[in-house]
């Protein structure tokens, strides 16, 4: 089976933050796991280069808008691998490839039946000379009463058209625009109504939050929306007279999944239409803001253009907050990822945000807890069974693993950790997978103490022979069962057990294998950086 992994396109107009990171990781751990699982994954994502923002700040700056979309292009690029992310292609939005994929399926939706022109009126704003963006139409929702943008509401979720908005501003300079009639291509979601209210009832491996809030899309019914915007720094719309126009950045922005996958399979001589067949699994990574463009407006797309797979699983994570306080890039109140990779272990980070993920309600970033985590479960309970373990093998037995067979319990406790941990991954329960694995070191730290080889070494070297090579058998498997979590000290692992090739099955580390240099997995994190940490905020 091909499994299709699309991890959501950050938008390249700023840093990355927390949020983004926890809403993304869940894609890695996915693809990990199933490469491990021997399945043919594609695991894409990238940057979403186009849109007003980024024009904006580009003037601001006095540069090009692509000099803005490649600095914080390369600036993502670094970020995710350098936290372990193992995208197959990680692309941009401006790439020629993209643009070209996005007008031919652009110029084939036109003769779907589903697409039409229409002449509507569009927020202008007379003191910018310019056509607004959604996003730059800011008022009052017309549900809940909130202050908000014209394309959704980010208190109440509510799609929006900006005509809807009471007390209509612009976002850039403040003033009252008008409306000035402007003609757009429509993608007929009224009429895929049944094909999107079927789909939505009949879904599996969704997230709560994906399932409920598409629910109400559906209750509230699907009004046709515009595929098209009246632009400056996007995909133009490939029809005569429609040159000045552009492809709506959300359309082009999901379509990315479709171009990264084809363009990465091209390269591998792997068939395309083989990821989007029915022989597929797709997973789809993003956070709640982003689930109606992921479970409505890319399953209508798909469905209009014909012969494509449908998304099978959604992971859409709630909300981080950051030390009880609502995330705010504007007010810098923010914990950047470039700052987070220069300070601390990868791990570190990625156990975090899986341990305290916010899966299922909003969570809360604290500097306290993330180094507490880091020192009690990475560096207490892992890094020290790891660690102890192996610096008791070279000193007593000459570096290598000694002479022994498996605890037939513990073989038994590991070999069953692999389907119950594997089962949780492929649902999307990531927080329950690693505290699975986690309660297991946990017991394996208490085998160790009760078996106490610093006493056996003396009294009944075979008995303690025995205990260590059950000891490293745990650390070889949890090196597997870890792989998709914590792949920087798994790696460390496989090289100081010199273990090759591995896949997601109990595997055992034969006696008088020869252990190489100990590497210590986790550093102990000063307690004083917490404080230092927050009133560097």
């Amino acid at each position: 089976m091909n499994i299709f992994i699309g991890g959501a396109w950050p938008y390249a107009n700023g840093s990355l933050h927390i949020g983004h990171i926890a809403a993304l990781l869940p894609g890695d751990i996915l693809a990990r796991y199933f490469r491990l699982k021997k399945y043919n994954v594609c695991y894409v994502s990238g940057s979403d280069c186009h849109g007003t923002p980024i024009q904006i700040r580009a003037q601001k700056e006095g540069v090009s808008p692509e000099e803005i979309a490649d600095r914080y292009h390369n600036e993502f690029k670094e970020c995710f691998e350098k936290l372990g992310f193992s995208y197959d292609l990680y692309g941009q939005t401006k790439d020629t490839y993209h643009i070209e994929f996005v007008q031919e399926f652009f110029t084939e939706l036109l003769d779907s039946g589903f697409v039409y022109r229409k002449a509507v009126e569009q927020v202008y704003c007379k003191s910018c000379n310019r056509f607004l963006p959604d996003r730059f139409v800011v008022g009052t929702c017309p549900n809940c009463k909130s202050k908000t943008k014209g394309d959704q509401c980010d208190a109440c979720g509510t799609l929006l058209d900006p005509a809807n908005l009471k007390d209509r501003k612009c976002g850039i300079c403040g003033d009252t625009p008008v409306f000035k009639l402007s003609e757009h291509f429509f993608l007929a979601l009224s009429k895929l109504q049944p094909f999107i209210e079927d789909y939505v009832n009949n879904s599996r491996g969704w997230r709560t939050n994906a399932s409920g809030l598409s629910q109400r899309y559906i209750d509230e019914g699907l009004r046709d929306r515009a595929i098209t915007r009246d632009l400056e720094w996007g995909i133009s719309v490939p029809l005569k007279g429609f040159e000045s126009k552009k492809i709506y950045v959300w359309v082009e922005a999901v379509l990315g999944y479709l171009s990264a996958s084809k363009k990465w399979a091209e390269a591998h001589g792997i068939s395309w239409r083989e990821i989007w067949s029915e022989n597929s699994l797709h997973y789809y990574i993003h956070g709640k803001d982003n689930i109606p463009f992921h479970t409505v407006i890319l399953p209508a797309l798909l469905k209009a253009h014909g012969g494509l797979h449908l998304p099978n699983r959604i992971i859409s994570s709630e909300y981080v907050t950051l030390e009880g306080k609502k995330i705010s890039t504007s007010e810098n109140w923010a914990v950047w990822i470039p700052h987070l990779i220069e300070h601390y272990n990868p791990d570190s980070i990625r156990y975090y945000f899986i341990a305290n993920g916010p899966e299922k309600k909003d969570t809360d970033f604290s500097w306290r807890e993330f180094i507490n985590s880091h020192n009690g479960e990475l560096l207490g309970a892992y890094g020290n069974f790891v660690n102890r373990s192996l610096v008791f093998i070279q000193k007593f037995f000459e570096g290598k693993v000694p002479k022994g067979e498996c605890n037939p319990n513990i073989k038994e406790s590991l070999e069953n950790l692999y389907p119950s941990v594997g089962s949780l991954i492929e649902q999307g329960d990531f927080k329950d997978a690693t505290e699975k694995v986690f309660s297991f070191i946990r017991s394996a730290n208490k085998y160790f103490d009760e078996e106490q080889p610093w006493i056996t070494i003396k009294e009944n070297t075979e008995k303690c022979g025995q205990t260590l090579f059950t000891c490293v058998q745990i650390i070889a498997n949890l090196s597997i069962l870890l792989e998709p979590f914590l792949p920087f000290s798994s790696s460390k692992i496989r090289s100081m057990l010199h273990l090759k090739s591995t896949e997601w099955k109990y595997t055992e580390v034969p006696a008088d294998q020869g252990i190489g240099e100990v590497n210590i997995l986790f550093e102990r994190i000063d307690k004083k950086r917490i404080q230092e940490e927050i009133e560097n905020m």
